[in-house]
């Protein structure tokens, strides 16, 4: 009987935190795109106006990143402003807990099929690009490397700090100001 009555906390406690991750991604993505050359490289080769989504199916937590030019992404919060180009969803809260909470790999979760790409495959690649290279710098390396396929080997302590503080310092900045507003 207790088990019961604690599943489906769990399930509201995996929503709120796979909630919470993908707005800390979002704003996470934008401070990367403004402070890290080779995410505005990787940026680059999208479209203006490219939109990227990640949810969870059907109608679970999501967060919508916009390409502005330059190599820099704009946040929208979990809800797009035009249809997107591109999506990747989770077939279950608990799959995009399993991948949130860095206990399995993207590129393992997709291979499990936990989750659909629908869009360009190309695009597909290159935005898990960006997302390994922001989770390398604001991750531990012990968490990151459980994160990503293949930790940089050429991502030294003093480059990490420095980027992930300037990450963290943007993403502080965005939640106060969405707070203020």
């Amino acid at each position: 009987m207790l088990a019961s009555r604690m599943q489906p906390m769990a399930l509201h406690a995996r929503r709120l935190y796979v909630n919470l991750m993908f707005q800390v991604m979002g704003n996470a993505l934008q401070a990367i795109s403004e402070v890290d050359g080779k995410v505005q490289d990787e940026a680059k080769a999208l479209p203006d106006g490219f939109l990227f989504e990640m949810m969870v199916m059907p109608n679970g937590p999501s967060l919508v990143i916009e390409h502005k030019g330059q190599g820099r992404f704009h946040y929208h919060g979990s809800s797009a402003p035009r249809a997107v180009d591109l999506s990747i969803q989770f077939k279950h809260i608990a799959h995009a807990f399993l991948v949130l909470s860095f206990q399995e790999k993207t590129s393992v979760a997709f291979a499990n099929d936990r989750m659909i790409v629908d869009g360009d495959i190309g695009y597909a690649v290159r935005m898990t690009r960006v997302l390994n290279r922001l989770e390398a710098f604001i991750l531990p390396r012990l968490v990151a490397q459980r994160a990503v396929k293949e930790y940089p080997s050429n991502l030294h302590l003093p480059e990490k700090i420095m980027s992930a503080s300037r990450i963290y310092l943007k993403v502080a900045s965005q939640f106060v100001e969405t707070a203020r507003a």
